[in-house]
């Protein structure tokens, strides 16, 4: 067998490989985001008005990422937020954002950033994105990977603007605060 052939074999066997290295890496980023997004939840506080009954649910919606959704609602099966069920919803870029509590817009693109942190702006939701450059000023919270592992910035100005108030102790572990008005 001559080199070429050799080189061509062994690119052929490693290729599945490094291909299912990145699928399980990237599962495992989507399984930690979807942890993460759930464990936000503990750390800020929505104002009453939020809700339209004590009863009602905790919904996410989550645009642009439907492997995170499905996880996310895996994580939150027969677990609460704030003693209210979760509901977890897929939704289309453009649906109303009504009625959200949290609004995760997946992709690293950015394409339908604006308009869905446009449509939340001053809203009681927390918005969460995961831009490569550093997020919208419009997104409360945003996933970057640094060395590859899931790390997370925050900007308080949107969330103030919603009336949201969130923890100092989610500050603490944030990779960057981005401070607000008060």
């Amino acid at each position: 067998m001559n080199l070429r052939a050799l080189v061509l074999a062994l690119a052929c066997l490693l290729a599945p490989a490094s291909a299912a290295a990145q699928g399980d890496a990237r599962a495992a980023e989507v399984r930690i985001k979807a942890a993460f997004l759930y464990k936000f939840c503990d750390f800020v506080e929505w104002p009453t008005a939020a809700f339209a009954a004590p009863g009602d649910a905790f919904t996410v919606g989550v645009v642009g990422a439907d492997a995170l959704a499905d996880e996310l609602a895996a994580v939150v099966a027969q677990r609460s937020v704030h003693g209210r069920p979760v509901v977890v919803r897929k939704l289309m870029q453009g649906a109303p954002l009504a009625g959200l509590h949290l609004l995760f817009v997946g992709g690293r693109d950015g394409g339908r950033l604006p308009e869905a942190l446009a449509a939340a702006k001053g809203r009681p939701t927390l918005t969460v994105t995961e831009a490569e450059d550093g997020g919208d000023p419009g997104s409360v919270i945003n996933f970057v990977l640094v060395a590859d592992k899931v790390r997370f910035d925050v900007a308080l100005p949107p969330a103030e603007a919603g009336g949201l108030k969130i923890s100092a102790r989610l500050l603490a572990v944030a990779r960057k605060v981005v401070a607000g008005s008060s």
